[in-house]
């Protein structure tokens, strides 16, 4: 049968499947998101609140990195975890700015929701949007100031200091901004991996208690009878690591040896005790004092190397391991038969000594140190875990500002010179519909400084007419001021971040708006216990067509 000369296309979908299109489900994925940031945006800046998570084993989190909240969120719409990949993405790009980058991509769909409504075409907003961003990361580029020729050092301690200002450990920024300044310049700047860095977390103590180590420190390892009587403590120790295991092992299961006489049975026995002696005597003979492997060093190898004077410590974790090799020049064997002088590292001085509950073995003052260890201490287990993520964030900032010296004033000065831009630029040079498009877009960028009064308890509609009036006179820097209650020049004051985080926020929050903006159906199948039949008489496997169009996207699970 025919309408009008044309034969209906027909969608058989599965019994249950919910399909949704136009522009409900634009509005509904954007209502989606905008409820997400209003979770975490009293997280932003200085006197932003921390979130407690407890998840369904009951347990709790508490933190205000927007990265951790955002992967503890259990978001269930599938428009709405697009904004914890960019959360994510930022994190791993840049390490701060996570809160930011949720929040502004939030305000970007809450402002052209209006569009929207009225029936503007999502791909004439995309264009918009994309246009906005491209001129907003390159007047970002513009204003930005190069550090090349000032003080590294003090630069670098400026940055950590402002990421650190908005988390838990504000109160000591000048304790660990030496701290995390000192890691970083310690590793190999040419790769810069922050995974060589190692934290450690003791619970007990006060904050001001944590240790940066100049080289490695590690939990000591199970022991074995014997272990006590060997050495603490060296200086200048050979150090020898292994991948070899020095243990009497039984025999896997089904082995089989058969014996016609009790002597051939004893001559197996002493070959396998000749095998492992064999390879401690190697050993001691390197000179090594200090003997560190993955594999297990069983009681009869720490009975032998305390009688020799010598340290050992089996099972290291491979991450302890890989940084006592970059710390102390040595490197890893997988035999004894051939260890030469060269293979073996030193350090200048090494001791296990006990550290609030815990025993820990350091290797201090190492020559070839491209890593180095932080030992944290505080009150509760969540709360060092908070510190270790805020150390986090200064750490991959410092690493950043490293390899890119511009840097831009903080405290929601730099969106707003950015957001006045590009109103001056709308209203002159872009015609018809994109021009609200933009004037949209950069009104979205004043949420960060309007949040960051929110959430200090400042008047943000008072603050935000004084930023507005300051960037008009051509004050680039003028910003939200946390001690004064009102505005100041937040370069003058020290209040500083890398140009990158603000490029890649504005960028990562673009795409995820335009991401959400060009899925115009949803179609969800949802688990059916029993295999539907095959419907209106057509074949098996036709119960599943999925008709595609252009812009439209089909989450899956």
């Amino acid at each position: 049968m025919s309408f009008g000369g044309q034969t209906p296309t027909i969608i058989v979908l599965k019994e249950g499947t919910d399909s949704s299109q136009g522009k409900g489900q634009i509005i509904s994925n954007i209502n989606a998101c905008i409820a997400v940031q209003a979770t975490i945006r009293s997280t932003l800046g200085p006197y932003g609140g921390d979130l407690l998570l407890v998840d369904s084993n009951g347990r709790q989190t508490i933190t205000n990195d927007g990265a951790t909240v955002m992967k503890l969120l259990d978001i269930v719409h599938p428009a709405a975890r697009i904004l914890t990949d960019i959360a994510r993405s930022q994190d791993a790009e840049v390490g701060d700015g996570t809160t930011s980058v949720v929040v502004l991509a939030g305000e970007i769909l809450k402002e052209i929701k209006d569009h929207v409504e009225q029936g503007v075409s999502s791909q004439t907003i995309v264009k918009g949007l994309r246009r906005a961003s491209a001129m907003a990361v390159n007047k970002v580029k513009e204003i930005a100031v190069n550090t090349s020729d000032s003080n590294k050092r003090e630069t670098l301690g400026k940055l950590a200091g402002t990421a650190m200002s908005s988390k838990l450990i504000k109160r000591n920024t000048s304790f660990f901004t030496k701290m995390v300044v000192d890691a970083v310049l310690s590793l190999d700047q040419d790769d810069l991996n922050e995974k060589l860095i190692g934290i450690k977390k003791i619970p007990g103590g006060s904050l001001t208690d944590s240790l940066f180590v100049n080289g490695v420190a590690f939990k000591k390892t199970f022991s074995y009878a014997g272990f006590e009587q060997q050495p603490k403590s060296f200086k200048n120790p050979k150090i020898v690591c292994l991948n070899v295991e020095l243990e009497l092992k039984s025999e896997k299961d089904n082995a089989e040896v058969r014996v016609e006489q009790v002597s051939e049975y004893q001559a197996i026995v002493d070959a396998e005790w000749q095998i492992i002696y064999n390879k401690m005597e190697a050993i001691y003979k390197t000179g090594a004092k200090v003997v560190l492997s993955k594999l297990p060093i069983g009681d009869l190898a720490t009975q032998y190397f305390a009688d020799r004077d010598i340290f050992c410590a089996g099972r290291v974790s491979s991450d302890d391991l890989e940084r006592v090799i970059q710390a102390t020049g040595g490197s890893i064997q997988s035999t004894c038969s051939d260890i030469r002088p060269e293979h073996l590292g030193t350090c200048g001085f090494f001791e296990e000594r006990q550290i609030g509950g815990e025993r820990f073995n350091f290797f201090e003052d190492c020559p070839a140190a491209k890593t180095c260890t932080l030992v944290l201490r505080g009150g509760a287990e969540q709360f060092i875990a908070e510190v270790e993520r805020s150390l986090h964030d200064a750490i991959m900032i410092v690493k950043r500002a490293i390899k890119n010296n511009t840097i831009v004033a903080g405290g929601g000065a730099c969106e707003m010179e950015v957001s006045a831009y590009l109103h001056r630029y709308a209203d002159k040079n872009v015609p018809h519909k994109q021009q609200a498009i933009i004037k949209s877009f950069a009104k979205a960028l004043e949420v960060i400084p309007r949040q960051l009064c929110d959430n200090a308890g400042f008047d943000a509609t008072d603050i935000l007419n004084k930023l507005r009036v300051e960037h008009r006179k051509g004050n680039v820097w003028a910003g939200v001021d946390f001690v004064h209650e009102g505005i100041a020049d937040n370069l003058e004051a020290f209040v500083w971040e890398p140009a990158l985080v603000k490029i890649n926020a504005i960028q990562a929050a673009t795409e995820a708006s335009c991401l959400i903006l060009s899925v115009d159906e949803t179609i969800k199948n949802e688990e059916s216990a029993q295999p539907q039949a095959p419907q209106r008489g057509l074949p098996p496997g036709a119960a599943q067509r999925v008709l595609r169009g252009r812009g439209r996207g089909m989450p899956r699970r």
